[in-house]
């Protein structure tokens, strides 16, 4: 399925700044999706659409805050620029330890938004491409039997294949045709590839 271009969408319920915004996004060439507020842009969103989001904080209705941690709870991985006041900076902190991605401070340069919102993009990509390597990984971990988990389980915390044999009451033999049919379906080059794949979807997202 070919994914829609990355998009700058832009939440805030001034009518001046969101035209002045898509000006300024548009001059450098990125798309950008404009919304009033943040039940707006709620209504509107595809997780599936890469981008980031530039939001701001203090907003009537559904707060900037409030529609982050909406999106948390959806699973969306977009990173979101908090636009602030001077006297909001409080809040942008708290949202960047709620994982946010960074904050500007209003009056800011047109450049700083831009680099912020490159850096964003790029980070949406890495988000992006852990995401689809996590969900390869889980396929191929549904396809082992309950046996080949609990040797993959044991292979992946260090231990041999004699203890492995020993604790399971198998010999070791079945142990190393287990363990060859479990780096066969996760598609691990060696062992090092294995631990990481388990790393990785034990990693908190």
């Amino acid at each position: 399925m070919k994914l829609p271009p990355a998009t700058v969408f832009v939440v805030d319920d001034d009518e001046a700044v969101r035209s002045s915004l898509r000006m300024l996004i548009k001059s450098i060439g990125l798309p950008a999706a404009l919304y009033a507020s943040a039940q707006e842009f709620l209504s509107a969103y595809q997780p599936e659409h890469p981008g980031c989001l530039v939001l701001d904080i203090r907003m009537p209705g559904m707060s900037g805050l409030d529609l982050q941690r909406n999106l948390s709870l959806r699973g969306a991985v977009i990173p979101i620029v908090f636009v602030t006041g001077h006297g909001d900076v409080p809040m942008a902190v708290d949202a960047m330890q709620q994982g946010a991605f960074d904050f500007l401070q209003k009056p800011f340069r047109d450049q700083d938004l831009i680099d912020r919102v490159q850096r964003a993009f790029a980070k949406d990509a890495a988000n992006r491409r852990a995401l689809a390597e996590t969900g390869r990984i889980r396929e191929h971990l549904e396809s082992l039997t309950a046996r080949e988990r609990e040797v993959l389980t044991l292979v992946t915390s260090g231990k041999a294949n004699k203890v492995i044999a020993s604790e399971l009451g198998v010999s070791p033999r079945t142990v190393e045709i287990h363990r060859a049919r479990v780096m066969e379906k996760m598609d691990a080059p060696s062992l090092a590839a294995l631990v990481r794949m388990v790393l990785n979807l034990e990693r908190p997202r």
